[in-house]
């Protein structure tokens, strides 16, 4: 016996997948997590759309303590029945328990629900434990709803139940220097393909350990690039970044982008903007 499987795909690792895996670590300390490489929502013809890279989500889940993450191939698994599913984690892990949250499916057609694993622990000889929803403000916390807090801008509520904050992070590139010569020099990175897009505006955020602001969107007040970018201003920071990998962590949103006049009536409003952040 390997002990306790955990089983689910932990996008964002928030807080109730974390109240599953100490579920799980409780009853055993030899806990494996049996996720997949990538979403299988991808399978079923919808986009990649993270809220944490998988990199970042497994580093994640092994912060929590479990030792052992086993990333399936979800095409390979995609089509079995539910009972050769769990014929197949039984041959391969040996578990004597096996976790998941209360809306996991799998196997063909989601035969496989919490009910089918309840009814069969004594065929297949395993204890099944399912863990209830968790619920912020009525609604149960899922990777889905922090989506969609993001998706809408509520920076504040995603953070919440992620239990740190939502970030993103790229290589620092060239641009136009606009931001430098009206006096708020940018760190410049492309927002990560497969990563969920909050709203273009501007945005309350840390960066390499200091109090910074992020415009993401277009720039409509330059109207000279072809696809959004993400620009950050650092402050009270001297240095170079080009070619350094940069991490934004977003706290808030501050206002929604728009397009000025001219420069000097940008100039002020980005003084605004950082008096309504840190002042």
């Amino acid at each position: 016996m390997v002990g306790s499987l955990i089983l689910g795909f932990f996008d964002g690792v928030h807080i109730a997948h974390r109240a599953l895996i100490n579920s799980a670590l409780q009853y055993s300390k030899l806990a494996t997590l049996v996720t997949f490489k990538d979403s299988p929502a991808i399978y079923f013809g919808k986009e990649k759309e993270y809220i944490l890279s998988r990199d970042e989500s497994i580093k994640r889940i092994k912060s929590l303590g479990v030792k052992n993450v086993i990333e399936l191939d979800f095409p390979k698994i995609a089509n079995m029945r539910a009972n050769d599913y769990i014929e197949y984690l039984k041959k391969e892990f040996l578990p004597d328990a096996i976790f998941t949250g209360f809306n996991h499916t799998f196997g063909f057609n989601k035969e496989g629900t919490p009910e089918f694993l309840d009814k069969n622990q004594e065929k297949y000889g395993y204890k099944y434990f399912c863990v209830e929803p968790q619920k912020y403000e009525g609604e149960v916390i899922s990777s889905s709803l922090i989506k969609k807090y993001l998706k809408n801008g509520e920076i504040e509520k995603s953070n919440i139940l992620l239990g740190s904050r939502f970030f993103i992070e790229g290589t620092v590139i060239k641009g136009a220097k606009i931001g430098r010569n009206i006096g708020f020099p940018t760190a410049n990175i492309k927002y990560p393909d497969s990563i969920v897009n909050i709203p273009f505006g501007v945005y309350k955020v840390s960066c390499e350990g200091k109090n910074a602001i992020l415009n993401w969107g277009m720039r409509p007040t330059v109207h000279n690039i072809k696809e959004p970018i993400a620009e950050v201003h650092i402050l009270d920071f001297e240095g170079d970044l080009y070619g350094k990998n940069i991490r934004v962590e977003i706290i808030k949103q501050i206002r929604s982008e728009k397009c000025f006049s001219n420069l000097e009536e940008l100039k002020q409003q980005i003084k605004e903007d950082i008096s309504a952040c840190y002042e």
